[in-house]
């Protein structure tokens, strides 16, 4: 039966990979995201191609207002959403003491808050209607601190533990709630974190499709959490039996990028 999917963070990356497979599957999609040209060259696609209805809802998560407008146009729309993807989400880069604090409580925004906002405002519905799914973007990260990515990690611990939780509440109700946890994944998310040097992806990332499509399957399927890929399920298993302290090294270790060699006269004039 054809439904209506909203997904935030829909103009790149997992967001679009995800809208791609809604539609494909002929429900119609809201695409939620900062970048208006992009949300309407990809909703024109997904209507052309698939035969279904694409509503772009540009949005800036990072304000507070935005999933209360988000729902005020939905309704004005007519638009009853029953699955629904919280999957817009950053990170960032550095000693928290060094980085931008405006920054980090955007990330907060985004990544929890917004979350918590949006799924609160929408999950009513589904239960009355006894029918619905979510899916939330959580992330391997989310299993352990993360120096060097602190504010970025403690955020994904949240979604992935708050996630797990409300799936046990929805049991009974027709609605299930999903956390798909990742590790590092060939998306604009390593140049906008900064991260995209460091030692956890140069180590190698998943694809976006074959992530999006893991994810996809297990919301539909109402799993409470998956992880895709075995070298992400080895290593949450490494983990399990070791040290806090090795735990919070190895992270380090990966998330610390190279420093950038810095230029004087000697290297200038060739010396």
């Amino acid at each position: 039966m054809k439904k209506t999917a909203l997904i935030t963070g829909a103009s790149a990356g997992l967001g679009r990979e995800l809208a791609q497979l809604f539609a494909a599957d002929e429900h119609d999609v809201v695409l939620v995201a900062r970048r208006r040209e992009q949300l309407e060259e990809l909703a024109t696609r997904l209507a052309t191609e698939h035969g279904v209805v694409a509503s772009v809802i540009p949005a800036d998560l990072a304000d507070p207002a935005s999933p209360g407008r988000i729902v005020d146009e939905l309704r004005q729309r007519n638009l009853a959403v029953d699955l629904l993807v919280n999957n817009a989400g950053f990170g960032s880069n550095g000693r928290f003491v060094e980085l931008d604090l405006g920054r980090e409580l955007a990330m907060v925004q985004v990544n929890v808050t917004t979350l918590v906002h949006l799924t609160g405002l929408l999950l009513p519905g589904m239960v009355a209607r006894r029918s619905g799914r979510i899916l939330n973007m959580g992330s391997t990260a989310g299993f352990q601190p993360g120096p060097f990515m602190a504010t970025y990690y403690a955020t994904k611990g949240f979604v992935n533990s708050w996630t797990e939780a409300l799936a046990y509440e929805l049991r009974g109700t027709g609605v299930t709630a999903t956390v798909v946890c990742p590790g590092a994944t060939d998306t604009e998310f390593g140049a906008v974190s900064g991260n995209g040097t460091s030692r956890l992806f140069r180590m190698g990332t998943m694809a976006a499709a074959p992530v999006a499509r893991f994810a996809y399957h297990a919301m539909m399927a109402g799993k409470a959490v998956a992880i895709p890929g075995f070298r992400n399920k080895l290593t949450l298993q490494i983990q399990r039996v070791s040290s806090r302290g090795v735990t919070r090294a190895v992270a380090a270790r990966l998330n610390q990028v190279p420093a950038t060699p810095q230029l004087n006269d000697q290297t200038t004039s060739g010396r």
